[in-house]
């Protein structure tokens, strides 16, 4: 499956637009209060922790929109866009949510 920001692949027109595919990524309470309460690896203003996490979240939701695209019968997912967001649960924390949204499609050849 390729996956890619950009709205068409050089050298692969597309045959047929399937629709909009998302996926997404929660990342629980526990594990993002952790981080804040465990940040000790800042170098240079960066979290390697923070970061780490994020990048697991933005792999999932991704991984996903890919497994859906294949549902619908594509070979690619273009123009993805991914988003960030949080989620307020009562006095429990704070969850995180990432979000991939896509067109699912199908290449020419």
């Amino acid at each position: 499956m390729l996956v890619t920001t950009t709205n068409t692949i050089e050298g692969r027109p597309v045959r047929d637009y399937l629709g909009v595919v998302t996926g997404e990524a929660v990342i629980g309470a526990n594990v993002f209060r952790d981080l804040f309460a465990g940040i000790r690896d800042v170098i240079g203003g960066r979290t390697g922790s923070y970061e780490q996490v994020f990048q697991r979240g933005q792999q999932e939701a991704i991984a996903e929109l890919a497994q859906r695209a294949e549902q619908l019968g594509a070979n690619a997912v273009v123009g993805i866009e991914v988003d960030t967001g949080t989620i307020s649960v009562d006095d429990r924390g704070t969850l995180l949510l990432i979000t991939a949204v896509g067109t699912a499609v199908k290449l020419k050849g």
